[in-house]
């Protein structure tokens, strides 16, 4: 078994085309021999989002603070901490901070072969 705090575990920014002022910390993934499932949290700077992009595979998301957008091509869909998603494959989609003044974050759980 693996304990970790999320605070301990360094934030990278995310590099993707389209992604502004988004940072990641890999909670548990290859590094840690995880078998099935990568978890990592997003941590969005004011006014910050991912790219609005696309892939092969599911992943869920949860809430962890602020208030953030789930951005698909029917358009946005306002959410705030506690509250959960599943992004479909091939599903078109992008999260925004809604905030103008602070961070938001969430986790994103994906399959451990899409981790990179």
């Amino acid at each position: 078994m693996i304990i970790k705090t999320i605070s301990e575990v360094a934030a990278s920014p995310v590099q993707m085309e389209g992604a502004k002022n988004v940072s990641v910390r890999v909670v548990f993934g290859p590094a840690d021999k995880a078998p099935t499932f990568a978890m990592r949290v997003f941590e969005l700077d004011a006014g910050g989002h991912t790219p609005f992009h696309t892939h092969a595979f599911e992943h869920e998301v949860m809430i962890l603070s602020g208030e953030i957008a789930a951005v698909t091509e029917k358009g946005p869909f306002p959410l705030k901490a506690g509250q959960c998603i599943l992004v479909q494959p091939d599903e078109k989609h992008q999260f925004q901070n809604l905030s103008a003044s602070s961070k938001a974050s969430f986790m994103c759980l994906v399959p451990i072969a899409y981790q990179k």
